[in-house]
């Protein structure tokens, strides 16, 4: 008898943990890896694994299905967020994906993929960067709000997701209309290997994107306007692609270009203006003026202020004098500050970076700042690129120290004012000294004349303001940087591939996509301006509009 009661029980036990284990998985409280929120709110429990679209921020007290978004209207000055409802914590759902793995590694090295679809086509996938979110925010949270739009410009690693989707297809995508948006989320993990889970989540909306309606006449080519400063070319250009382009821009398909302007056998080919500006327009293209910095360098040498860029620090500085002070700093050259290979410990690639350039702003003496700063032992030990900001503020600094009344002044004698510059702004360090960081502002045609200058090996007007031999420097590849990507003295270079050619250019690059391109072996130089700051699309569309549209027209 007493064995047959104890079965009973073991029976009953069997069947009340059932019951609790299936309770507990359809509410996400299955026994976890990591300790995580409870799922408590009614609207969670009823719609695990999925994502709900808000035109705000409803707290998730007061969260109802009503207010489920269906439709939304993709216009400027409006927001879209989504509240995600998870079945368990991000950490739990990456344990399956690595068993053995802590919760530390799994935290470090995982985050959510996100995946778009519009019209049911895949547009763009993601693997947020393991970094976004906190360890505790991955270990704990079931649910989650992620502005994706924001008029605020609330700081949220949703709304440079959402800008890098359109800049990858989604832009494209979302044409005038109705659309159909989906979005699933699995967890992933780098390991040796990137793995993904399965679905955690996915929601869709209808995306009703408004025509705008723009002004036919501005999709015309414009009409070059006789001018002193350059011969306007008589050749005939692909209109109808032109006009595409002009189009894109005006929609916004393309956003923020202000300006293109194109030469051509030294002659001006295409001047088009965009949203409000014109001829007379100063530019700020951001970090297009550090190439400046290297040309103002080799006209100090040229002119004999300045040895050679194979000069050290020590040449000009007392390197003992600044903090962090070792032998390592005394072998810095002029030149690895000109091809962004120094052996400071600064990188604008990385925000942790000591020598990061917003370090740099916010100090009093930006030249003591860079100079103040350690030795990084691994680029001493090896020569790498890494861009650095900093480093071109101390060449500011040298040339200002170097020639006759200062940098600012030698720059409009001898490069503005023999290519006919008169109108131009600079922007200003705290001593007071023109910032060759970047932010020098130039009307377009005068970044053309500049781009020309480099293309015809430092000549203009017959007058040679630049050494052919510095250009020759300047313009190569004095170290790589990626794939297919070199760097020379403060200038970039990269290959465009256009229907089975290739065309190599040399171009000064700044943020938001700006730049003045300067072909190798054509006969071209092609400005681009832009108030794209700081959004993933600025950069990609401007390879889009070379690739699309200006290479396929010129040549």
């Amino acid at each position: 008898m007493q064995i047959l009661k104890n079965k009973n029980r073991i029976r009953q036990l069997g069947i009340l943990t059932t019951i609790f284990m299936t309770t507990c998985s359809l509410f996400g409280q299955t026994a976890a890896f990591v300790k995580s929120d409870k799922i408590t709110y009614p609207v969670h429990k009823a719609n695990v694994g999925k994502i709900a679209f808000m035109r705000e921020n409803i707290p998730i007290e007061k969260f109802k299905k009503s207010d489920f978004l269906t439709t939304f209207e993709l216009k400027e000055n409006s927001n879209l967020d989504i509240r995600i409802f998870l079945k368990n914590s991000l950490t739990n759902s990456l344990h399956l994906l690595s068993p053995k793995s802590t919760a530390d590694e799994l935290t470090k090295n995982g985050n959510y993929q996100f995946s778009f679809f519009v019209d049911g086509k895949k547009v763009y996938v993601e693997n947020l960067n393991a970094n976004a979110g906190s360890a505790d925010s991955k270990n704990q949270k079931k649910v989650l709000r992620v502005p994706l739009i924001s008029v605020a410009n609330e700081d949220s690693w949703g709304r440079f997701l959402w800008n890098r989707f359109l800049a990858n297809g989604g832009q494209e995508a979302l044409t005038d209309g109705e659309h159909h948006l989906k979005i699933e989320i699995r967890p992933y993990l780098k390991t040796t290997e990137v793995l993904a889970g399965k679905i955690i989540a996915q929601g869709q909306i209808k995306i009703i994107v408004p025509k705008i309606i723009i002004d036919e006449k501005r999709v015309k080519v414009q009409n070059i306007e006789l001018l002193t400063d350059w011969p306007v070319s008589t050749e005939k250009t692909d209109h109808v692609k032109l006009e595409e382009l002009n189009r894109k821009i005006l929609t916004k398909a393309y956003k923020n270009v202000t300006s293109i302007v194109v030469i051509k056998d030294g002659k001006l080919l295409i001047e088009e203006y965009f949203n409000e500006e014109n001829r007379n327009t100063l530019h700020d293209t951001r970090s297009v003026g550090k190439s400046f910095a290297s040309t103002l360098l080799g006209i100090a040498i040229k002119d004999g202020y300045i040895k050679s860029e194979t000069q050290t620090l020590k040449d000009f500085y007392n390197l003992k004098s600044f903090q962090n002070y070792s032998p390592s700093k005394d072998s810095i050259t002029v030149q690895s500050l000109l091809t962004m290979s120094s052996a400071f410990d600064g990188s604008d690639m990385n925000q942790e970076s000591p020598g990061n350039e917003e370090n740099m702003y916010a100090a009093d003496n930006w030249v003591d700042f860079t100079l103040n700063l350690a030795v990084d032992k691994t680029k001493a030990a090896q020569k790498r690129w890494d861009y650095f900001t900093a480093g071109v503020i101390v060449l500011g600094d040298i040339i200002h120290k170097s020639v006759p009344d200062g940098l600012e002044k030698y720059a409009d004698e001898k490069l503005f004012h023999p290519l006919g510059i008169t109108d131009y702004k600079w922007q200003y360090t705290p001593q007071k000294v023109a910032n060759t960081a970047g932010s020098l502002q130039l009307r377009s045609l005068d970044y053309a004349k500049y781009g020309q200058l480099y293309k015809n090996k430092g000549s203009w007007n017959g007058k040679q303001i630049l050494s052919e031999d510095w250009v020759t420097k300047s313009l190569s590849h004095q170290i790589k940087i990626g794939d297919g990507e070199y760097y020379g003295y403060l200038f970039w270079n990269k290959t465009y591939k256009v229907k089975g050619a290739e065309y190599e250019v040399y171009y000064s690059s700044g943020n938001g996509g700006n730049r003045i391109f300067i072909f190798k072996d054509k006969p071209i130089v092609i400005v681009i301006t832009s108030e794209a700051y700081n959004t993933p699309y600025g950069e990609k569309q401007v390879d889009k509009i070379m690739e699309e549209y200006l290479i396929p027209t010129i040549f």
